[in-house]
């Protein structure tokens, strides 16, 4: 389902052969496999994250790949253990809004950062787009209350135009770029299929979803599927995500 959003974020950054690179919140790997097939031999990529069960996944799918150039690293991104001017490039895709302290995270990655080196990251767009909307947008109509704990975990956190620049510039960082872009977000099945998905990794609505009585469910499913199968086109649904991209240089 990411794939296009990682082609995204790669193209954003446009690694270079010969670069290393840091990838911040990587998960099962990406965009670190991608960037490692385009670096090449000469190049290396650590991919960094807090769960080392979601490295090990990484990792595999890595030695799947035969890839050699790249290499997992359980860490905090608040706290990298890398000397001053490391990398040549750092990324994240779908983890700066997490951040516990934004802009503290965002001065480590400006810190291990060569002169002249970029952090480029890409975060979710806003919450009123057709994939919540058609489905944690239905919860939140049917039950009240706020989508996500107010001070809680927000994938939205940079939706609002500008505040992922700010952040960046509070960081140290300069020639910032923000934009906010439209890529393809399709699901490969049913609308189901797709609803049992997002309920099983959107964390931070787990709250939400909690609130639902027991006795309301059959109808936010019905309701749901409805609105899902609204963008289905053959055998996908294809949502399409507004995502924002925002880089810096260290200077």
């Amino acid at each position: 389902m990411g794939r296009d959003v990682t082609e995204a974020i790669v193209d954003y950054a446009s690694p270079q052969a010969g670069m290393k690179v840091l990838d911040l919140a990587s998960g099962t790997g990406e965009p670190a496999i991608t960037i490692a097939s385009k670096i090449g031999p000469d190049g290396h990529i650590t991919a960094l994250d807090l769960s080392a069960e979601l490295l090990e996944i990484a990792a595999d799918r890595a030695r799947q790949r035969g890839l050699n150039n790249i290499s997992v690293q359980q860490a905090d991104a608040h706290q990298l253990a890398f000397a001053n001017a490391t990398f040549d490039l750092v990324t994240s895709r779908f983890g700066v809004m997490f951040f516990k302290d934004v802009v503290g995270a965002l001065r480590e990655a400006n810190r291990v950062l060569k002169l002249g080196g970029r952090a480029c990251f890409l975060a979710w767009g806003p919450f009123e787009q057709p994939y919540w909307e058609t489905m944690m947008g239905i919860v939140v109509k049917h039950v009240g209350g706020p989508a996500l704990v107010p001070g809680g975990p927000d994938p939205f956190r940079f939706a609002q135009r500008g505040s992922l620049s700010s952040a960046l510039r509070q960081a140290g960082f300069n020639d910032i770029d923000e934009q906010i872009k439209r890529v393809p977000w399709a699901w490969d099945g049913s609308a189901e299929e797709v609803w049992e998905y997002a309920r099983s990794i959107s964390t931070p609505f787990l709250p939400l979803l909690e609130r639902v009585p027991a006795d309301k469910w059959d109808a936010i499913n019905r309701e749901v599927y409805a609105a899902v199968n609204h963008y289905r086109e053959g055998e996908s649904i294809r949502f399409g995500a507004w995502v924002v991209l925002g880089s810096g240089k260290k200077t």
